[in-house]
């Protein structure tokens, strides 16, 4: 399992450096990763979407306009702890700001509310106009949304409290995402040109060599698997890995469309449904939630939660008393692990400092698969790049769209043989990796002849077929009633013979 794979013939030759051929594809998707360059972002809290999209727009020519950019961010964008409020108090006109807000749907007083936690506006000071035209109304999801926002201060009256009001929004939709472009630039970079690109997306310099070794395609192959959730409806993972190999920033800083709790107490009310409010939770809104440091959380009424999540992680299924509904939100779980002197786990039973909550071999079963985080290095600064990389908010919003695309999954049955004894946890975990994995590395398949069949058994079963193993292999450890053994999926013979 821990064995380097060895990089697969080319099917095209490297005739042009990375930089020029990201450029010469992507020529307005693409953004050049500076590190000096994103210090003009110290002491704003802004995910990485944002702030290639600040960089884009303050670039011409491979030049970035540093001062341009900090007036934008000085004028638009509050610091954190700023005087907004106080401004918001004595202004008689609407302030216009760009930040996220978080929006909150109260159907039992007929009315939307809006906080801004890095402003200090609580979800009790902010109401959303209802004068607001509906195709303004509509970009207002539940939770985090980001956009440029016209506020006023509304002062108390006899009967009213104070409270700030929403009165305009502009989305932060700055891409007319075409996926058909993509695939077909795709088509034009060999596989390792494409797995080195993606880990630039990830503001990763796939170059990196240490003490210990070069960035391995086994290592590279493992640092991909933390996209698999972006790209895979209803995908279950858990990485356990030392503190500082950037977990946790890969999660909270791509893409809008995750949502990620870091440690405190877990609710069935906040995750899934609110029976007292009548509101839909986080699982509702978002292609993945992460929890981050779970050795950390607590959960609220935990056999409840627990219950609650076993029916969900088995079929998308959420069931919170009389309330049902479904979603293709995925899960990741975060956590750190302890090592010994050889840099591997320091016991055989990985979960075993976790909470009783992730004790539950039932539980574990759901998970599809396992990130070992411990191969990855400690970042760095000179494992960021300088380079150039496809933009964050680009990326992020292509790897929305696949999601939604059914010939990846038709593709993997189409090449892979399944015993009929094999486990059907298994078989379905080690299907929707290897689609995730499809998606990444292949999006522009159409039929699984377009990939060769060594690239596939390289790239897409054997790296799914580990990370279920390890879950297979843990499972075995809690509970005796578990083999750990994985079942032998393979590619089909007539495709190996074509």
């Amino acid at each position: 399992m821990s064995q380097p794979l060895s990089p697969m013939p080319s099917s095209q030759q490297i005739a042009i450096p990375l930089d020029e051929k990201i450029q010469q594809y992507f020529p307005l998707e693409s953004v050049y990763k500076d590190p000096e360059a994103y210090t003009v972002f110290t002491g704003r809290n802004l995910p990485s979407f944002v702030k290639d999209w600040l960089i884009k727009c303050f670039s011409e020519y491979g030049t970035f306009d540093k001062e341009a950019c900090l007036a934008f961010i000085e004028e638009k964008v509050p610091r954190k702890g700023s005087n907004l409020r106080r401004r918001l108090l004595h202004s008689r006109q609407p302030l216009q700001i760009f930040s996220r807000l978080i929006i909150s749907t109260d159907l039992l007083n007929g009315k939307m509310s809006f906080s801004i936690p890095d402003l200090g506006i609580g979800k009790k000071e902010g109401i959303v106009s209802q004068s607001m035209a509906e195709h303004k109304i509509q970009h207002l999801h539940e939770g985090e949304v980001w956009g440029i926002l016209t506020l006023s201060y509304i002062p108390p009256s006899l009967t009213k409290n104070g409270y700030v009001e929403l009165t305009d929004f502009k989305p932060f939709e700055p891409y007319q995402v075409n996926l058909d472009y993509f695939l077909a630039a795709r088509s034009k970079f060999s596989i390792l040109e494409w797995i080195d690109l993606l880990i630039r997306s990830m503001e990763t310099n796939p170059d990196y060599t240490s003490g210990k070794g070069n960035f391995s395609l086994n290592k590279k192959l493992t640092y991909l698997s933390r996209l698999l959730v972006y790209v895979e409806p209803n995908l279950n993972m858990i990485e356990l890995a030392p503190k500082g190999t950037g977990k946790s920033y890969v999660f909270n800083n791509l893409s809008k469309y995750s949502w990620t709790v870091s440690g405190g107490i877990v609710t069935r009310a906040g995750i899934f449904y609110n029976l007292n409010t009548r509101s839909p939770g986080i699982i509702h809104h978002y292609d993945f939630l992460a929890l981050d440091e779970i050795e950390t959380l607590r959960f609220a009424s935990e056999e409840d939660i627990l219950g609650a999540f076993k029916n969900y992680l088995e079929n998308g299924k959420i069931v919170v008393g009389h309330y049902q509904n479904i979603s293709d939100c995925g899960l990741m779980l975060l956590g750190n692990i302890a090592l010994n002197s050889r840099f591997q786990p320091k016991h055989r039973e990985f979960f075993r400092h976790l909470p009783s909550f992730f004790q539950s071999s039932a539980l574990i079963d759901r998970i599809h698969g396992f990130i070992p985080g411990w191969i990855l290095y400690r970042f760095t600064e000179d494992l960021k790049l300088r380079g150039y990389a496809l933009n964050s908010e680009y990326f992020a919003e292509i790897m929305h769209m696949l999601r939604f695309e059914s010939v990846y999954s038709e593709i993997v049955k189409e090449a892979l043989q399944i015993p009929k004894n094999a486990d059907t946890r298994d078989t379905k975990a080690v299907l929707k990796i290897c689609s995730a994995y499809l998606k990444l590395l292949y999006p522009h398949a159409q039929k699984a002849a377009d990939i060769p069949a060594q690239e596939f058994e390289a790239y897409i079963l054997t790296p799914a077929l580990r990370c279920r193993a390890i879950i297979r292999q843990q499972l075995a450890e809690m509970d005796s009633e578990y083999s750990p053994f994985m079942p032998e999926i393979r590619l089909k013979r007539r495709w190996l013979g074509a």
